[in-house]
Formats: C-alpha cells, sequence, structure tokens
C-alpha cells in the first residue's frame, strides 16, 4: 500500500494531524515535546502547537526519542480496521486472479459493505479501484519489459487482450502496442516559451495539447522524453504557435478557446482535473471540497495525488488548490510559482 500513500512529508503528515485523518492511521506517529507524548494521527485530543510536534514513522522510534504512549488513542494497539485493510490489500496485492468483494469479506470476517467502507476509508479507493490501480501499474511496466504485448498482457494479470485494451483505455490514453514502445510512433511536437515566470513548454499530439511543463529550460524536454522515450518528439515552433497563445490566453484570464486537450488518466483523476478546470480564476477551493464536489468526500488524499498528476499546468489549474487551514499545499512547478500564479489572478479578477 506505500504507492498509494500520501504521507511522505512532514506538511502532508500536519495536514493529517489537523484534519484527525483517520486513513493516516500507520503511516506515522505525531509526538509532542511539551507533553512528551505521541499519539496517532487521528487522536481526538486537543491539537498541538505545530511548533512542538515532530513526526516518527514507528512507535519504536517514538520511544527511542523518549516519547511514551498517549492514554486516549492508544497508539501502540493496532486497531480492527487497520487489520482489515491490510489484509484486503495483501489479497489483492498477492491474488492471482482479482478477488470479488464477497470473497474478500468472507477472508476477513466483516460483511461487504462494512469492509467496502473500512478500505475506501482507509485508502480513498475501493478494493476494486485499489486492484485496478496496481493491475494498471504492473500493466505499464509489463509493456516496457515483456517481449510481446500478448506477454504483457497475461503477466500483467489480464484474462485477454481484449480486458487489457478495454481497462487500459484511460490509464495509457493509446493503444498498449504504442506505449509498450514507449511512444514509437507516436508523434508529439513541441515548443519553448516564456512562462508565467520562467520557460514553458507546451507538447501537443494529433489529439491535442498533451503537457503544459513549468520549469527549468534544461529539464522541460527530459520530462516529456522521459514518459515518451521512443517517441517523435520534435520542435514545432510554427506549428505550436496556436496551443502556445491558448495556453497564454489562459494565463491572462481568457478562454482557452477550442482548444482540444489530449488528457491522459484514470476515471478518478479526469474527474479531478475537470472539477479543477471549473474553479473560477480568482478563487481557490480546498482538497477536501474537490473530493466532496466530484461525489467521493473521503477520497482527498487521491484528490492531492490527481493534482500532483497533473500534465497541463495553467490550462488544468492545480494551482488553485490549497489546503483546509489555508496554507498553500504543494505544488509541482514549485510553491513560490504557485503563490505567483494565486497573487496575479487576485489581482485582476
Amino acid at each position: 500500500m506505500t504507492e498509494i500513500s500520501e504521507y511522505g512529508n512532514a506538511e502532508a503528515r500536519w495536514r493529517a494531524v489537523v484534519e484527525r485523518d483517520r486513513r493516516a492511521e500507520g503511516t506515522f506517529y505525531c509526538a509532542v515535546r511539551s507533553t512528551g507524548v505521541y499519539c496517532r494521527p487521528s487522536c481526538p485530543s486537543r491539537r498541538p502547537n505545530r511548533k512542538n510536534v515532530t513526526f516518527f514513522d514507528s512507535t519504536e522510534a517514538a520511544k527511542e526519542a523518549g516519547f511514551r504512549a498517549c492514554l486516549r488513542c492508544r497508539p501502540d494497539s493496532v486497531s480492527a480496521d487497520q487489520q482489515i485493510v491490510a489484509t484486503v490489500a495483501r489479497l489483492i496485492e498477492f491474488a492471482e486472479f482479482r478477488p470479488t468483494l464477497g470473497e474478500l469479506a468472507v477472508e476477513t470476517g466483516v460483511s461487504p459493505s462494512h469492509l467496502q467502507r473500512t478500505f475506501k476509508r482507509a485508502t480513498g479507493l475501493s478494493p476494486r479501484q485499489y486492484a485496478a490501480t496496481l493491475l494498471g501499474m504492473r500493466f505499464r511496466e509489463s509493456l516496457r519489459a515483456a517481449g510481446t504485448v500478448t506477454d504483457a498482457v497475461y503477466d500483467a494479470g489480464f484474462g485477454s487482450t481484449r480486458a487489457a485494451y478495454e481497462g487500459a483505455r484511460n490509464l495509457l490514453a493509446m493503444p498498449p502496442s504504442v506505449y509498450k514502445q514507449g511512444g514509437r510512433g507516436e508523434r508529439i511536437g513541441y515548443a519553448l516559451a516564456d512562462g508565467p515566470a520562467g520557460p514553458m513548454l507546451v507538447a501537443a499530439t494529433r489529439l491535442g495539447v498533451c503537457a503544459v511543463y513549468l520549469g527549468e529550460r534544461d529539464q522541460l524536454l527530459g520530462l516529456l522524453s522521459a514518459e515518451f522515450p521512443h517517441a517523435a518528439i520534435q520542435q514545432d515552433h510554427s506549428g505550436m504557435v496556436p496551443h502556445v497563445e491558448a495556453v497564454r490566453e489562459a494565463l491572462r484570464g481568457g478562454a482557452a478557446g477550442g482548444l482540444s486537450l489530449d488528457v491522459r488518466g484514470t476515471d478518478f483523476q479526469l474527474r479531478v482535473w475537470e472539477a479543477l478546470r471549473s474553479i473560477p480564476r480568482g478563487e481557490t477551493r480546498t482538497y477536501t471540497q474537490i473530493a466532496e464536489q466530484i461525489g467521493r468526500p473521503k477520497a482527498v488524499r487521491a484528490v492531492a495525488r490527481a493534482c500532483a498528476s497533473n500534465p497541463l499546468a495553467l490550462l488544468i489549474p492545480c494551482h488553485r488548490i490549497i489546503r483546509s487551514d489555508g496554507g498553500l499545499g504543494g505544488y509541482r512547478w514549485g510553491v513560490n510559482l504557485k503563490q505567483t500564479l494565486l497573487d496575479r489572478e487576485a489581482a485582476t479578477r
């Protein structure tokens, strides 16, 4: 389950403590220097002062640092729900064929409805979605490593090539035979231009704009090449002019006209990105609000992941998402740029 966790830094961990996020259970522990106590992230005790808080990956590490267990949330004990989530994840990860919800319920000794609620609350995904995510990641790896697409289909765990092509449509956004070759045969044009605070790369396939990257000029092309190492990637200043101007128009606050987008993502990511595009210029939303807007109020972490993987900076305005406590949160292209964009939009509403 480590690939689905979003608590790898202090900022994300503090946000979980502020929100008393039960989905963070078991991923880290919050220690308070003023009391000498360490707790679960969801501890119902009074919220500590941030300056007194430090985080540990295990209870053993907290104890070695001189902290004692909280008597209220009892961080040393493993809850029944945590055991259910760990068991289900293990069953899915090592199953030869995807287990049904009923089969998982029998293995864990709880009702299917309780299992579904518990697992989704902990991971932001249903068991079925979790299995699909793992299958998609395995398929990507298999396509790059296997001798043929057929080999990759069965290595990843698909029952047939038809199931693979249908199931991979949103994950790959191109035929598996093309993705297997790192985009071989796919033509991607790009142009480098001036962005909101430095260089910007805009790239497009025959279907529309597939990437808008911001950052250091010598790194931008590498990001595109890393995703499609064998695609026919060509600099095309003249052909990309309409796309670049549309991105600039979006930056100025205008509509991106009839610009076509080649948006590649899962069903969940596409829902999140569509919600981001509905945020008016000069306004912000929290991760929680977006999760509620798409009908997945418990999937806050999954929303954060979708924002972090957004390939179309500015066109899909993930910079308009902030934390529930008002903090900026993260941004793929740098927090300073995020603040610059928000300030500019607030001043030109």
